[in-house]
């Protein structure tokens, strides 16, 4: 299938061609038509398939298709609600919501905590037709009458199950509330997972949706090609510098899994002359959106996070994500190597199995349903670090 026989608005399919994508994803091409068609949706998506594009298309070409509307309270009405439930999630959505709409006369924004208000209330003061936001910001924004949801026409929580993970649905209901009635709007509901609390949201917040599942389970290892190195923890480093320079990656992941580990990888690469950054629960939010555009744009090779930081990553052309250790927990290490081999390409992991991470290998084999195998590293892999004067 092709992106033409969704019939999307011409000035979409230019954006969607210039981008250099001819082919809908599995889940673009079963959610786009269902949302063109009125449907309110519940899909089932991981990261990594194409779930933003899903969404974002043919909302777009539904506001694209209708004049903007005025709010019962006066200003240029909000028309589409994106909610995530986290800050780097929401900056992705809304970059997503720019490209795609770039040749449409729509205005979107972005709001979320952990950075100054005033910006973000300016933006809003100038009209905006697309607000993604996370729950506790707009909730702000709400309750100082700084937004109005009173026109939304078309409403989406991605990642439905970790905002629940989260704590975030009290919120969420309570925004929800400000909106049209379910059949009045509609209602596009996302998670990776379908558990019997998703599906309960589901049934409170929309009407008979389509359902759409992606397969859910370890969606990246089947484009991900994994390997396993058997290496001391003192000559994991060096097997880690060298893997990077002497290949010439250019994008890099590195996980570990403690904020410590994180910090002292990172300070030894910048060290040795290579350009990394560290994402962990320490990194201030303004700092964790610096760092991920200078990581988009090429400017970080490597980049070094723990699980929780990780997971909201989602960066096009990461070509190897490497585990310096391994997970505790084996759903982890589909979602570290899922960060590679997204939306179709491949990508490489590579983990290194040292005398403490020997006990993690086999609940991540029996979850994957078969064998790693484990290497030794080429011997000039582990060529000592030459030290910068």
């Amino acid at each position: 299938m092709t992106f033409e026989e969704l019939k999307l608005a011409p000035a979409i399919l230019q954006a969607v061609h210039e981008q250099g994508y001819n082919n809908p994803t599995p889940i673009q091409a079963q959610a786009i038509p269902a949302v063109l068609a009125g449907h309110d949706l519940l899909a089932g998506a991981q990261t990594g398939t194409g779930k933003t594009a899903a969404f974002t298309l043919p909302m777009l070409h539904r506001l694209a298709g209708s004049a903007a509307a005025t709010s019962k309270f006066g200003n240029r009405g909000v028309r589409a609600l994106v909610l995530t439930p986290t800050r780097e999630l929401a900056a992705q959505v809304e970059e997503s919501v720019r490209t795609y709409g770039k040749h449409l006369a729509l205005k979107s924004t972005v709001i979320f905590g952990g950075v100054g208000m005033n910006p973000q209330i300016e933006r809003m003061k100038r009209g905006v037709d697309i607000l993604v936001a996370t729950p506790g910001r707009l909730l702000d924004f709400n309750q100082r009458g700084e937004v109005h949801l009173d026109m939304v026409e078309v409403m989406v929580l991605d990642e439905a199950d970790r905002m629940l993970d989260m704590g975030f649905i009290p919120q969420v209901r309570q925004i929800i509330r400000q909106t049209p009635m379910k059949g009045d709007r509609q209602t596009l509901l996302f998670s990776a997972t379908f558990t019997e609390d998703v599906m309960n949201l589901a049934r409170q917040w929309t009407v008979n949706p389509a359902i759409v599942e992606i397969e859910p389970e370890n969606v990246a290892s089947d484009t991900v090609e994994q390997h396993v190195y058997a290496v001391s923890s003192q000559d994991k480093y060096k097997l880690l510098y060298n893997l990077v320079t002497q290949n010439d990656w250019q994008r890099v992941m590195v996980f570990a899994n403690r904020r410590d580990e994180v910090r002292r990888i990172e300070e030894k690469l910048v060290r040795d002359g290579v350009s990394a950054a560290q994402m962990s629960g320490d990194v201030p939010q303004h700092k964790r959106i610096k760092t991920l555009e200078g990581f988009r744009e090429g400017k970080i090779r490597v980049l070094v996070a723990t699980d929780v930081a990780g997971r909201g990553i989602h960066v096009d052309g990461i070509s190897h994500v490497i585990n310096f250790t391994l997970p505790e927990v084996p759903d982890d290490y589909v979602h570290r190597i899922g960060r590679t081999g997204r939306a179709g390409s491949s990508g490489t992991s590579i983990s290194f199995a040292g005398e403490d991470d020997a006990f993690a290998l086999p609940p991540i084999e029996e979850l994957l349903g078969r064998k790693i195998n484990c290497e030794m590293p080429p011997e000039e892999l582990l060529k000592p670090v030459p030290r910068k004067h």
